[in-house]
């Protein structure tokens, strides 16, 4: 299959091919490649991390309900800290932002992997969330700035599937490293392998912030008028000496909240919420309901990020296709359908293919949603567009990931997985009729 060029419509080259032709024609500039690399190892390292997180904290007796109140703090913490970086990143750009994110990310996932007592896992994940969300704030408005219009899908597409492809040679090394080391004369308990492995996937992330450091944002291209900035003295004050009231007000100050927006928020959200119920359960549902020992889990979760790479690799075919909305609206539909059928599914290795199937299916929604919200959002107000998502993103995303652990414990997986699939559809349909209506 091909992958038509974003930028070039008239012109057909293969990715397959000529992978290189390919990247040429993107014509993607030399910071965007430094931030490239910052991404690569912030992917691959948390990617690793958090499919064995999970699976570690089963080693020592954390259930479901516990599992779900960790990374709905996790997912609080990204709340929490979404505006506040929002106005950081307006007042002092992306690079600065990227700096705390990979010096202080990493620190937070080694503390975790260390300190295994439930009230300091749920404290330590959200103090990781809080971290992390100057990645989720700050990507999109910097890959904006590094691109243009015509090949910011591309562009975004690359970062996500690169990303997962790296980090599916991770979790295939995860799965089988415990035997290898006993097979090389070391006799390590599961948990053991499990917290080295954490420690070195945290140090992989760390290895990012060389990138950053190397990295200079172009100027906007159009620039914020200047009402838009508030002065820096009421600025200060309303960040560190005022309250969250008033971080909002300096985030939202000379931002116009129009209908799309508002109802892109609505969309994102919703969807987030109907991923976040299903996708940190993933290996403990491949654990205990489906029996699956860990290194077939490895090989799994390898298989599924291959399958993501060339999903990713597909939006935009796809997209251009069927159109932004409807490309976005039938993975969403597709994702739904395979989490349905995989429900109920009654042999093991079908509930594997239909599980990889949704991986495939979901993964491809997301470029094609951001990229949808950074097209119709002019670059001075993107940076607040993006921390408005993640902030409502995270916001229901919290409660949906706590719930579910609470439900997946009371009444197991089947049923609530055949729920979660059904309310996918519905909100596939409904982001459909909704940002199909003009601004």
């Amino acid at each position: 299959m091909e992958l038509l060029l974003e930028s070039n419509p008239q012109t057909t080259v293969s990715f397959w091919r000529n992978p290189a032709a390919w990247l040429r024609e993107l014509n993607l500039s030399s910071g965007f490649w430094i931030f490239f690399n910052a991404a690569f190892f912030y992917d691959t390292g948390f990617a690793v991390y958090f499919f064995l997180f999970n699976l570690y904290l089963l080693d020592f007796h954390f259930n479901e309900r516990a599992i779900g109140l960790i990374n709905g703090a996790l997912t609080l913490g990204l709340l929490v800290g979404t505006l506040p970086v929002g106005a950081l990143g307006r007042k002092f750009g992306p690079r600065p932002v990227l700096l705390f994110c990979f010096t202080f990310a990493p620190l937070f996932g080694v503390a975790r992997a260390l300190w295994m007592w439930e009230p300091a896992q749920i404290a330590l994940a959200f103090l990781a969330g809080l971290s992390m969300c100057t990645w989720t704030v700050t990507f999109l408005p910097a890959v904006s700035r590094l691109t243009t219009q015509a090949n910011r899908t591309a562009a975004i597409s690359l970062i996500f599937s690169v990303g997962v492809g790296s980090s599916a040679l991770g979790g295939a090394i995860c799965g089988y490293l415990p035997q290898w080391l006993a097979m090389a004369g070391f006799a390590m308990h599961p948990a053991a392998v499990k917290r080295l492995i954490l420690l070195a996937s945290s140090a992989l992330v760390s290895v990012g912030v060389f990138a950053v450091l190397r990295l200079r944002m172009p100027p906007t291209a159009e620039p914020a008028p200047q009402q838009t900035q508030p002065a820096p003295r009421a600025w200060l004050r309303s960040s560190f000496r005022g309250s969250f009231r008033g971080l909002l007000r300096s985030s939202l100050r000379g931002f116009r909240l129009d209908p799309f927006l508002w109802r892109f928020l609505l969309c994102m959200a919703l969807w987030s919420a109907i991923l976040a119920a299903f996708t940190p359960f993933a290996n403990v549902y491949l654990s205990r309901d489906l029996h699956i020992p860990l290194a077939r889990i490895g090989l799994i979760f390898s298989v599924a990020q291959f399958l993501q790479l060339a999903a990713g690799l597909l939006v935009p075919i796809v997209m251009r296709a069927f159109g932004m909305l409807n490309g976005i609206f039938a993975t969403q539909l597709a994702a739904a359908l395979t989490l349905a059928a995989m429900a109920s599914a009654r042999h093991q290795s079908l509930a594997v293919a239909l599980y990889l199937s949704f991986s495939a299916a979901q993964w491809m929604s997301s470029p094609g949603l951001y990229s949808h919200l950074m097209n119709e959002t002019p670059d001075a107000e993107r940076s607040t567009a993006a921390s408005l998502t993640m902030f409502a993103n995270s916001l229901v995303s919290s409660a949906a990931t706590a719930a579910a652990g609470i439900l997946f414990t009371q009444f197991g997986y089947p049923r609530i997985l055949v729920g979660i699939a059904a309310s996918a559809a519905a909100v596939a349909i409904l982001c459909r009729l909704l940002l199909t209506q003009k601004k």
